[in-house]
């Protein structure tokens, strides 16, 4: 089974880039979306979470309290460490059952949509696909998203650059254009990546 990563960073395009995958019927795991169910009601994270810092940080309903656990972490970093690394050691878990899922259904390719390529992201992917963008274009799509300009260049300015996101992918799609013109490049890259592979989609 080929797993195709998609990283980059904030308001580059990469969930659009993913939802062009899904739309030519490729299952995509949205990490992102992960780490939400794994602190979500009944998440397997939760348990580790409670026993760590407490039974204060989880609501009635099971599913992690954010505005308790974030006064608990902010300023402290060990504990923002410390819950960082219990919340990605249970996505990568969820994700390798769902691959291993999928692995056995018979899936020829799986997308994992993931903003930071961290190295255990990059040893599940055989071929990494970034997406880059303009700046001033991203940061036009996060205050359209109803960010307000500081905060999305300060989110923008804690991430990695658009040349680092490169050196760790192996094809790059920059999307500083229009819809069509970026899906005119993951249709370039389907034939000359996918096809090629015996993977139609």
């Amino acid at each position: 089974m080929f797993v195709l990563g998609i990283t980059g960073g904030i308001g580059s395009g990469k969930s659009t880039v993913s939802g062009i995958l899904a739309d030519r019927g490729l299952p995509v795991l949205d990490a992102d979306e992960i780490s939400r169910s794994v602190t979500g009601p009944g998440g397997r994270a939760m348990p580790e979470i409670a026993a760590t810092f407490g039974n204060k940080v989880v609501m009635s309903n099971g599913a992690l309290n954010r505005r308790v656990m974030s006064d608990i972490a902010f300023g402290d970093k060990k504990k923002l460490d410390d819950l960082s690394t219990i919340i990605h050691r249970h996505v990568f878990e969820q994700i390798i059952d769902t691959l291993d899922k999928e692995k056995q259904k018979g899936s020829k390719c799986v997308v994992l949509d993931v903003p930071i390529p961290v190295n255990k992201f990059r040893e599940l992917c055989n071929q990494i696909w970034v997406v880059t963008c303009d700046k001033e274009v991203r940061l036009a799509r996060l205050q359209k998203r109803g960010m307000d300009k500081e905060e999305a260049e300060r989110r923008i300015a804690v991430q990695m650059t658009d040349d680092e996101y490169c050196e760790l992918g192996d094809f790059s799609i920059d999307n500083s254009w229009d819809l069509e013109d970026l899906k005119d490049k993951v249709e370039t890259l389907i034939r000359e990546q996918l096809y090629e592979r015996g993977i139609r989609i």
